[in-house]
């Protein structure tokens, strides 16, 4: 297959992921820009987040959108965050070797796969939902 068409299907399977399961980035396209197109760990790191510039989930953020289901306050928190963290992190992992990095990342994986397996209920959060739930937006009818 050729690097156009493989970086299509990564690109539709980390779609898929995220909106079904609100992942996509580093949990689906970094394994996949490494095996598929043999991408180095900073190169897979780089251009996942390269895509994530973009507004590639906007479509996905609409049916959320619609259905009620988007806590504008908890998300624009999140981003400013996202934003000083993804700086923070992307300084510290260049400096660092690749396949440190990819051992890094790859106990990462595992330890949120166990946590998420073996997961029997979500903590009692209700204090901090009903703070939020007034300020969750709600689809314009």
């Amino acid at each position: 297959m050729t690097l156009a068409l493989l970086s299509i299907v990564i690109g539709l399977i980390a779609g898929a992921m995220s909106g079904m399961f609100g992942i996509g980035g580093g949990v689906v396209m970094v394994p996949l820009l490494l095996y598929l197109l043999r991408f180095e760990q900073h190169r897979a790191q780089g251009t996942s987040l390269a895509v994530l510039c973009v507004p590639v989930a906007a479509l996905g953020v609409l049916n959320y959108w619609k259905a009620g289901n988007i806590d504008l306050r908890a998300a624009g928190f999140i981003a400013v965050g996202f934003l000083v963290g993804g700086y923070l992190g992307s300084r510290l992992s260049l400096g660092l070797d690749q396949g440190l990095v990819r051992k890094l990342f790859a106990a990462l994986l595992m330890v949120l796969a166990l946590q998420l397996f073996f997961k029997k209920d979500a903590p009692d959060i209700s204090d901090l939902a009903s703070e939020t739930r007034p300020s969750a937006a709600s689809p314009k009818a």
